[in-house]
């Protein structure tokens, strides 16, 4: 053997590449020059989860967002950008005045053009701001109204809103809802979201003092007396669903808005009579709606007898929302919501999330679901996500059924598996819960703290979920029904509040 032969043999020690956010921010600056548009996406939205607050990276996904069309993604981190990682990033207003441009919303995008302008004389976009100025006046007359941005804003903002309330996204419809209130405070109909968001959260507390804030300010707000109500059902208070509902069948609302409400309150309590009095009565003046105004009507007009009605309607539920095949109300003995699981949009929101929780329960929905195969195969986790490392093993463990290696992700799984056998199909209400439980497991994996007894988790977690919503739940019930002793349940009740405290803070 050569005698310098050492020199090349291999020590025993292996060198660990660990990329940065800055590495896969230059090879999606590098994709994006070749027009490589879907790569530079992927190694952007890496760079920007290795370093979330950096505004530049975050800047550069946008435009790529805006580049593949989509827009609205486009103007969330524009806003984020602007309001959170750095306001002196205005160029962000340019390119904000081009996405409201291409949605068509052209009061909003000669906003930005002209608030980049003010604030950039001399900026690198200047020449194509004041060029985009002249196309949107060809386009459209009062441009600087500031009502009519307003309204506009509103409505967008809203609409977005609405969307991540309807998917069971509600810590991000509460983080957008909280802007709008700051934004608009006397804009009521965001006050009455957030206390639903806040509700289905568990913090049925916080949701309460939001719509009394509401009927304080703006006395007999029909939006905030059928919120409390809902509230009411939910939590079996009976003696307030009597009162409540007695003084709603009184008011006579003109607002095909309101008579929209009123009937899909009602027939969430199950009072079908009136809810297909208000009902049929928008669907006769021609009222359209979406694919929540028929499935109620279907709902209703099948429990008073008009079966043709419901048929009629639930056809129209089939062609909005063809994932809710098998749900008519004649399959039904009891009126029930149907699960998030089996809910294909929702669960496709859910993985677009910022929220790492809300991906993870994406996930564990996606196990459960009747709609596995799809879901698996659809765009949103194919090309449009960079997921951290353990949402990649838990989407490989789903798609495959290989063992889950990682400890953590072993006991978030199968716990979440204890959890479900107790509560499904997953509702609104159970969405807290889940929500809850894949916070923790975040918090543990920060901590290094690991409790491997899944049932005495999903127990615990159970009980101080209960906590929240002011369950008269006792800890013997609760060890009763996940076949516990209390003594080893009180162990993990007190070994995890210190992360609810931490989730809360």
């Amino acid at each position: 053997m050569n005698k310098n032969s050492s020199r090349v043999q291999p020590v025993g020690k292996l060198i660990t590449f660990n990329p940065t956010g800055e590495f896969y921010f230059n090879k999606g600056i590098k994709a994006y020059h070749q027009r490589d548009y879907y790569k530079s996406l992927k190694y952007l939205q890496r760079a920007l989860a290795l370093e979330p607050g950096e505004p530049m990276i975050a800047c550069q996904l946008a435009v790529v967002y805006a580049d593949i069309g989509e827009y609205q993604k486009s103007n969330e981190l524009l806003h984020v950008i602007i309001e959170e990682l750095d306001e002196d990033m205005v160029e962000c207003y340019y390119f904000l005045a081009n996405n409201y441009a291409h949605l068509g919303f052209f009061k909003d995008a000669y906003y930005h053009a002209k608030l980049y302008l003010s604030l950039d004389k001399d900026g690198e976009f200047v020449e194509d701001t004041e060029d985009l100025m002249e196309v949107l006046s060809l386009e459209s007359e009062e441009l600087e109204e500031e009502e009519a941005y307003e309204e506009e804003d509103l409505i967008t903002r809203q609409e977005q809103a609405r969307a991540l309330l309807e998917s069971g996204n509600f810590p991000q419809a509460i983080e957008v809802l909280t802007k709008v209130i700051q934004d608009y405070p006397e804009y009521w109909s965001a006050h009455n979201n957030l206390a639903l968001a806040h509700f289905y959260l568990g913090q049925a507390e916080k949701a309460s003092e939001i719509l009394e804030h509401v009927l304080t300010k703006n006395i007999g707000n029909l939006h905030a007396l059928c919120n409390k109500l809902v509230f009411a059902y939910y939590q079996n208070n009976d003696s307030h669903v009597t009162e409540l509902a007695a003084i709603l069948r009184k008011i006579n609302p003109i607002s095909i808005d309101h008579q929209f409400k009123l009937g899909t309150t009602f027939a969430l309590i199950g009072e079908y009579d009136t809810a297909y009095f208000w009902l049929k009565k928008i669907y006769k003046k021609g009222f359209q709606g979406d694919g929540s105004f028929y499935y109620w009507l279907s709902y209703a007009a099948y429990h008073t007898g008009n079966k043709q009605t419901a048929k009629k309607a639930w056809k129209k539920v089939i062609d909005d929302q063809p994932e809710k095949e098998g749900q008519e109300p004649w399959n039904n003995s009891e009126h029930k919501i149907s699960g998030f699981e089996d809910h294909l949009s929702s669960i496709l929101k859910r993985f677009e999330s910022n929220h790492v929780e809300e991906r993870l329960f994406a996930t564990f929905l996606t196990s459960v679901s009747s709609l596995k195969e799809k879901i698996l195969s659809s765009s949103s986790i194919q090309q449009k996500n960079v997921f951290t490392k353990i949402e990649q093993d838990y989407l490989s463990f789903v798609k495959s059924g290989t063992q889950i290696k990682d400890p953590f992700l072993y006991v978030a799984h199968h716990t979440a598996e204890q959890i479900y056998s107790n509560h499904h199909p997953i509702g609104t209400e159970e969405t807290s819960l889940y929500l809850l439980w894949f916070s923790a497991i975040l918090e543990m994996q920060t901590a290094g703290a690991l409790y491997k007894n899944c049932i005495a988790s999903a127990a615990a977690i159970d009980y101080l979920w209960n906590q929240t919503r002011d369950s008269k739940k006792t800890q013997q019930e609760i060890a009763d029904q996940y076949g516990l002793s209390t003594s080893t349940l009180q162990k993990y009740i007190k070994s995890m509040k210190s992360y609810m405290q931490s989730i809360y803070s």
